[in-house]
């Protein structure tokens, strides 16, 4: 019986440490890997606006609302809500004179085209929409998406 007791605390303790080895090792692996993709990652430098701390907020605050206006068109798609869905698309990423007023309050040229192209982009959405045509919406939604991405990846604040 001590034997039995003996040898099964064994092996449990054995389980322990091998469970123990094999999660450091995964650990240290864990982290040669970060290390690995930072010294091998480009680092990407990104055009900073030099914007000031009110315009900032500002254009932070209008980035989150064409994020929650997306976010909108893509529930009220599953709905099939087309004109619901081209309205938003319309009022709050198209080409409105708000915010066309805006775009070319910004000094960076290049800057000033995209976010200009991605406002027309959201009035092309919002005529894909009123289509009905499932695929040629969400085409012309990948093209307003792919103008944030492209916008996210050369600036920043």
């Amino acid at each position: 019986m001590k034997k039995t007791m003996l040898a099964t605390a064994t092996i449990i303790l054995l389980g322990f440490s091998m469970n123990a080895c094999a999660e450091a090792n995964h650990q240290a692996m864990h982290e040669m890997m970060m290390q690995q993709n930072q010294m091998s990652a480009p680092q990407v430098e990104r055009t900073s606006l030099h914007l000031p701390p009110a315009m900032k907020q500002h254009q932070l605050s209008n980035m989150r609302s064409h994020l929650e206006a997306v976010q909108s068109i893509i529930g009220l798609l599953t709905e099939d809500k087309y004109v619901e869905a081209s309205a938003v698309a319309y009022s709050k990423l198209g080409a409105t004179p708000e915010m066309l007023k805006m775009c070319n309050m910004f000094a960076n040229e290049d800057f000033k085209k995209l976010g200009l192209a991605f406002h027309k982009s959201g009035d092309d959405l919002g005529d894909a929409l009123k289509t009905g045509n499932l695929k040629q919406s969400l085409q012309a939604l990948h093209t307003t998406m792919n103008y944030c991405v492209s916008c996210h990846a050369t600036y920043r604040q």
